[in-house]
């Protein structure tokens, strides 16, 4: 692998949106913006975009909005986040000889943002009004979400018909999301010399029947709207113990559902309530849920995007901020260059001809005739 030749690793060089969508992803990945430090990234971004006059453009914290107003019948979101997971050694970018960019956010989602980034650059007078969204805090928990803070201070600013989140989804179209909900599951005892254990209880031994319980599970792998997903119910993480000649009085099991979309957030929690509903636990707490997303490949704008980019569309098995969108009643699909295995990875990268297709069949949907 070689450097590219733009490789400096300054944050504050302009960016040029000039350049292909695989360069501009490079020169993004470039400026390090890992969840909570955005503020680089998002001041070149808001720059590059107050450049282009047929835009307008705000800001909200490190959310930059832009926007078209030609009064069109439909508008559409094109929305991804700034933020990445934390470097693992993996910035700068790097080019090899195969056309593959290696570095941090090149998948998961920069690749996204420079499409994004190229598409509002190049298509100043597009067949619809388009919102360009780039938003922080994605990687990290849903109470910092910048497309969360948006949605709850800024709602008028997603208003659309239709939106596509260019996370990573392989430059195919992925329908809706599932659902998560993570669980600690706590269990008690009473705390002995381990030389007395008959005098305690063991409260490690008692998740026990929690870990059967889930062992024995198995996951639905139902159809929705025509797509199948695949749940799945699994214990994250145990804690438990307090020296090495004690009986432990308590011990936590973390349990992580993913589930389909047609359960909603309080089916999706009682379901887990029975699974363990005869396991003798002390504590039941949620710490995280994030609802499930339907696919909605039947709105008109969806089914005009699937016929301009071809495939078939897929189920999203993780979550993702098309469900964000689905509780504003804006039906959102995944589609962005990345490789969904490749997310998060050390040795996270993308194919810079994927990066490009994908921009030139957003451009192709987008200038060609509508069907009004």
């Amino acid at each position: 692998m070689h450097a590219l030749p733009h490789s400096t690793g300054t944050a504050g060089a302009p960016l040029d949106l000039s350049v292909d969508a695989a360069e501009l992803t490079a020169r993004l990945v470039d400026i390090p913006s890992v969840s909570g430090d955005e503020k680089p990234l998002a001041d070149a971004v808001e720059a590059a975009l107050r450049g282009l006059p047929h835009l307008r453009v705000d800001r909200y914290g490190n959310n930059v909005v832009a926007r078209t107003a030609s009064d069109r019948s439909e508008r559409v979101v094109l929305a991804g986040h700034l933020d990445t997971v934390p470097i693992a050694e993996n910035v700068p970018s790097r080019l090899d000889a195969d056309g593959v960019l290696w570095g941090c956010g090149t998948c998961d989602m920069k690749s996204g943002v420079a499409v994004q980034l190229r598409i509002a650059a190049t298509v100043p007078e597009p067949n619809r009004d388009l919102t360009f969204v780039f938003y922080d805090n994605e990687e990290i928990a849903a109470e910092h979400n910048g497309l969360g803070h948006l949605a709850e201070h800024r709602p008028e600013w997603l208003t659309a018909d239709f939106a596509i989140l260019l996370e990573p989804s392989g430059g195919e179209v992925e329908g809706g999301c599932q659902g998560t909900l993570r669980v600690e599951l706590h269990l008690t005892g009473r705390r002995a010399h381990s030389a007395r254990s008959w005098m305690g209880e063991n409260a490690i031994h008692a998740a026990a029947p929690v870990l059967a319980r889930l062992a024995g599970y198995r996951p639905r792998r139902p159809m929705v709207d025509g797509l199948e997903y695949r749940e799945g119910l699994n214990a994250v993480g145990i804690t438990g113990g307090v020296a090495g000649n004690v009986i432990p009085d308590a011990c936590v099991v973390t349990v992580n559902y993913r589930y389909a979309p047609d359960l909603d957030e309080p089916a999706a929690l009682a379901h887990v309530r029975e699974v363990f509903a005869d396991c003798d636990i002390a504590d039941f707490v949620v710490t995280d849920h994030s609802p499930a997303a339907r696919p909605g490949l039947e709105h008109p704008a969806a089914r005009a995007f699937m016929a301009a980019v071809g495939g078939t569309a897929r189920p999203k098995y993780g979550w993702t901020d098309v469900a964000r969108f689905g509780a504003l009643g804006v039906p959102a699909v995944n589609y962005g260059p990345g490789e969904p295995t490749l997310a998060h990875r050390r040795d996270e990268r993308v194919d810079t001809a994927v990066v490009r297709r994908c921009e030139e069949r957003l451009r192709a949907w987008l200038t060609g005739p509508t069907g009004e």
